[in-house]
């Protein structure tokens, strides 16, 4: 039900409770891990279909279970007592998006500075089906020379994949073309696939 985490992977201190309860979340959920999570210390994963609420449910859930420290970013508003410090617990970090703040670069300087770093973003940027993904998590990848790691949710047999590494080129359109065309077969909650 869980990949093996390998050596060189982030991980929180143990703690058997929390993974305790992100394997039991899993379990009572009906959804399974599948893949092979790379010995990496420095990447981007990227998760789609994002189209619920609950894939932070299931993807922070797979997280405890693993024991992974996986950094990310979550909505400003989301952060009033006492959900704020459980957030912050979990590896979110606040942002305002109606405020432009520069967040590339400053996720790419977290990445540059840190001996071990997985940060993860839905591509799509939002629950609602777009045709075009936002180009941030390719742009973070290319500047801080890390590789992408793709991450899907697929409701219909309730399993959350991990695909290969994936490296960027300097073709962005392209290899976000080539990351959509891997998608295609997964399918979210609330719609088909990315």
């Amino acid at each position: 039900m869980i990949p093996v985490v390998p050596p060189g992977v982030p991980r929180v201190r143990a703690n058997a409770f929390t993974r305790w309860v992100g394997r039991s979340v899993l379990r009572l959920g009906g959804w399974r891990v599948t893949g092979t999570i790379p010995d990496c210390s420095k990447l981007v994963l990227i998760v789609a279909p994002h189209s619920s609420n609950l894939d932070g449910l299931w993807g922070f859930a797979a997280k405890l279970a693993m024991g992974l420290e996986i950094r990310v970013l979550g909505k400003r508003q989301l952060f009033w007592w006492p959900l704020g410090p459980l957030l912050r617990r979990l590896g979110v970090i606040p942002i305002d998006r109606s405020v432009s703040q520069g967040t590339v670069g400053q996720v790419v300087e977290m990445m540059v500075r840190a001996d071990h770093l997985w940060f993860a973003v839905t591509p799509e940027g939002t629950r609602k089906q777009v045709k075009k993904w936002k180009t941030g998590f390719w742009k973070i990848a290319h500047a801080a020379r890390v590789p992408i790691l793709p991450a899907y949710f697929h409701y219909p047999d309730k399993v959350i994949g991990l695909g290969e590494l994936f490296h960027v080129s300097d073709d962005a359109n392209a290899d976000i073309d080539r990351l959509r065309e891997w998608y295609r077969p997964w399918m979210g909650r609330n719609r088909g696939t990315v």
